[in-house]
């Protein structure tokens, strides 16, 4: 595999903790907690390891599969990688995480983040 893969795959993984860390950890970390009873307790537990582990390992094969996806494709440059995770958000995510909203008591702002 070549250098320049590992490193997009290794970038975009530690931009999305950043981004994760900022709005869940900083910017909104107090409105998880409106809702407490939906969360795991807090403290550590080997069963809270093994979430936080499965996920990093999930955040580096998602991370990945945009960049091999963006590889198959043909999709150059960085407008037009932007342009191409913005419509696979919308696709997605998006939905997904308004439908959740709808159903789940979390608060708004923790959607958002």
């Amino acid at each position: 595999m070549r250098a320049h893969i590992v490193l997009a795959i290794l970038l975009s993984r530690f931009a999305a903790s950043m981004t994760d860390w900022f709005f869940g950890g900083v910017l909104f970390h107090k409105k998880y907690l409106v809702y407490p009873e939906i969360w795991r307790r807090i403290g550590p537990s080997p069963t809270e390891n093994w979430a936080i582990g499965w996920s990093i390992v999930l955040g580096f094969v998602t991370c990945g599969a945009f960049v091999f996806t963006c590889l198959a494709f043909q999709v150059h440059g960085y407008a037009a990688a932007i342009r191409f995770a913005m419509a696979i958000l919308l696709i997605a995510p998006v939905p997904l995480l308004i439908t959740n909203s709808l159903f789940i008591k979390i608060h708004p702002l923790t959607v958002v983040a």
